[in-house]
């Protein structure tokens, strides 16, 4: 009995040395990852480490993240890492979904935007890996970053670069891009070509400020009665040129009747009411290489219907 006694001391005296040891091992790695964890949470971005099977389940996520979409949101996402898809724009859902079920191109950034406790939304670029065990997707390790003020001010130079500043309408390049576009494809479509009638007699009558008036007036109106695919855009001081893919010929004069009777009304004490126009427009069942013939026929429809009247007043 003596030696099984001692025996089982002895175990158990081993034991502990070995626990001792392991637990030297595990607080000399706690020391060392430290300040990776420091650095981690200090950090601006929003690092995740988030298991996908059985369930969602966050085993790590930075604290920051209350910093950039709002108090509470780390106890809340912990609690709940699903709530992740109430946040995400709708639009960006769907890459979410895909990350979750490991079939996103991770290989290559992804951009969503997130909703904070404002209710706005801010623009996040991630790099996420997918971990694997035994062969099978298991969790994902990713890090987001906010862009909202890179994505803002590139959203701003695509504005500038394809409108124009005084109405708000698309530009000539922007203008020209989708008759590019449309001379490559099969649909219906028309342009029309727009004028102004008196601006160059608002101009040296009432100044240039009131000239930018009439065509501020002018540009709202052709932008109000304008279907969701028109393309209406400022080519010129005074012209105006509109493409209508997918239109049928009776909504083109539709719309050239519907901002002719709205041009009427205005207020009186503006010198520049009634706006006057002149219009020219052209049709084609088939888009597919006739865009510049049918900008150039809406043009000289256009002119001919300005010198029309130019001439019935000359007759006067």
């Amino acid at each position: 009995m003596s030696i099984l006694f001692g025996c089982i001391i002895l175990g158990l005296i081993l034991l502990c040395i070995y626990f001792y040891q392991q637990n030297v091992k595990l607080n000399r790695k706690v020391r060392y990852l430290q300040p990776l964890v420091e650095t981690a949470e200090n950090i601006r971005d929003i690092l995740y480490y988030c298991e996908v099977v059985p369930k969602l389940n966050y085993l790590y996520l930075s604290k920051n993240v209350n910093d950039l979409l709002g108090p509470n949101t780390y106890e809340e996402h912990l609690n709940n890492p699903e709530s992740i898809f109430e946040i995400v724009h709708p639009d960006d859902r769907e890459i979410l979904i895909n990350k979750k079920l490991g079939e996103l191109n991770f290989h290559e950034a992804i951009q969503v935007r997130f909703r904070n406790h404002l209710g706005h939304y801010i623009w996040f670029e991630e790099y996420a890996t997918p971990i694997y065990k035994e062969g099978k997707f298991v969790a994902v390790l990713g890090i987001y970053r906010n862009i909202d003020e890179k994505v803002v001010l590139q959203q701003q130079l695509e504005y500038k670069s394809t409108h124009d500043a005084l109405t708000k309408l698309y530009n000539r390049e922007y203008f020209q891009r989708k008759m590019s576009e449309l001379n490559e494809i099969e649909v219906p479509v028309a342009v029309i070509a727009i004028d102004i009638d008196e601006l160059k007699i608002v101009n040296d009558s009432y100044g240039h400020q009131m000239g930018d008036r009439l065509i501020i007036e002018a540009a709202n109106c052709l932008k109000n009665h304008a279907m969701e695919e028109m393309i209406v855009a400022r080519i010129g001081g005074d012209e105006f040129a509109i493409l209508l893919p997918h239109a049928t010929e009776m909504q083109v004069k539709e719309y050239i009747e519907a901002i002719q009777k709205n041009l009427q009304v205005g207020d009186k004490e503006v010198p520049y009411y009634p706006i006057r126009i002149s219009v020219g427009y052209a049709y084609s069942e088939t888009s597919y290489g006739v865009m510049e013939q049918l900008l150039n026929e809406a043009d000289a429809k256009m002119y001919n219907e300005k010198n029309a009247k130019k001439e019935s007043l000359v007759g006067v």
